[in-house]
């Protein structure tokens, strides 16, 4: 099993790093230099940057640590990576079964089905730990809806009916998303999924966070050896990391939208902490993304027993897992991908 190595975020746009021997430097104007050592970090993920020297991105790049560079706001930029890893043989099969529309839905089923199934543990968790303080009849309501829509997904004929299942179920799912805020509810009010920009709080966290995961699984999909920009739900797009983000849909409500509402409901982040720009986007400030970033970290320790493995693993491994997973069903090893049915 793969070492979980630590993400090295730089949320300040005043820093620069550079490369001495084998550490990586963090330099910023009148503070004193940082030391890490390249060998503790899997990734690097910079918002904001001011720079990252050639000699610290050919280190990277040779020692498999990918460079990410991303807004302030936590929209994706650039990558840089080394040289392209695993079976080619692998690869190619998995472009063939993209361009084939019943392997392709049996993949796709499985990720959506893992995305609702897990939705609707997320209510169901909130009911039971917080049935007496929420408005709990909507929120029974729309688990119901939720554990009908897994049998209308399972019997999906084709990729657009799946999409459309997929969005009413996802629609249900936010339409009470907001009776899961316990504490701070006047200050984080959520009506509803909101994107490019987020027009709120919660939504700008929601994002940021779902970019921290789309990250991680992108890097998790190049380590096993599958291309993350050849995916089986998502249309291909230039530029796209189609596999990740349908790898990530069984993920979304464990592990982003939960951390998402633990930080509002433990008092992590305050409303002070966020700002709205003059386009309408609410974005975080400097000290609110840094807790966001080292509470991300903390829960990528967390451990949890993986359903299907029946191990013990990091929070931060399970993008991993799934993704080798995936290369085994492709390889032939498994009879179906494994979905992530959490509970």
């Amino acid at each position: 099993m793969k070492k979980l190595l630590n993400t090295l975020y730089i949320a300040s746009p005043e820093k620069y790093l550079a490369l001495d021997g084998e550490t990586v430097v963090i330099k910023e104007e009148d503070v004193q230099d940082q030391h890490l050592p390249l060998h503790n970090l899997e990734a690097i993920v910079s918002f904001g940057y001011r720079g990252v020297s050639p000699a610290l991105m050919a280190a990277c790049a040779e020692r498999g640590v990918t460079v990410s560079f991303l807004s302030l706001s936590g929209k994706f930029l650039a990558r840089v990576t080394g040289g392209v890893r695993g079976n080619v043989l692998l690869r190619k099969h998995q472009v063939l079964v993209s361009e084939t529309q019943e392997e392709s839905l049996a993949i796709a089923k499985n990720c959506i089905l893992g995305k609702v199934y897990n939705s609707r543990w997320v209510l169901e968790r909130t009911l039971r730990d917080h049935g007496m303080v929420i408005d709990a009849p909507p929120v029974k309501a729309a688990s119901a809806t939720l554990k009908q829509a897994l049998l209308l997904i399972e019997n999906s004929e084709n990729l657009d009916q799946l999409r459309g299942y997929e969005g009413e179920a996802a629609s249900r799912y936010f339409s009470v998303f907001d009776h899961l805020i316990i504490q701070q509810r006047d200050d984080f009010q959520f009506e509803g999924r909101n994107r490019r920009p987020p027009l709120d709080k919660v939504n700008a966290l929601l994002s940021f966070v779902y970019t921290l995961l789309t990250q991680m699984m992108t890097g998790a999909l190049e380590a096993v050896g599958l291309d993350p920009y050849v995916g089986f739900l998502h249309v291909d797009r230039p530029g796209r990391v189609s596999l990740s983000l349908d790898m990530i849909e069984e993920l979304r409500a464990v592990m982003a939208d939960r951390f998402v509402l633990s930080l509002i409901n433990r008092k992590m982040v305050a409303a002070s902490g966020f700002k709205r720009l003059e386009s309408g986007a609410v974005i975080m400030d400097k000290n609110t993304r840094n807790r966001v970033l080292m509470e991300w970290q903390n829960k990528k320790q967390e451990m949890l027993t993986h359903p299907y493995l029946k191990e013990k693993i990091a929070w931060g491994m399970v993008p991993y897992v799934q993704a080798l997973l995936l290369a085994r069903y492709l390889r032939g090893d498994l009879d179906a991908y494994p979905t992530f049915f959490w509970k």
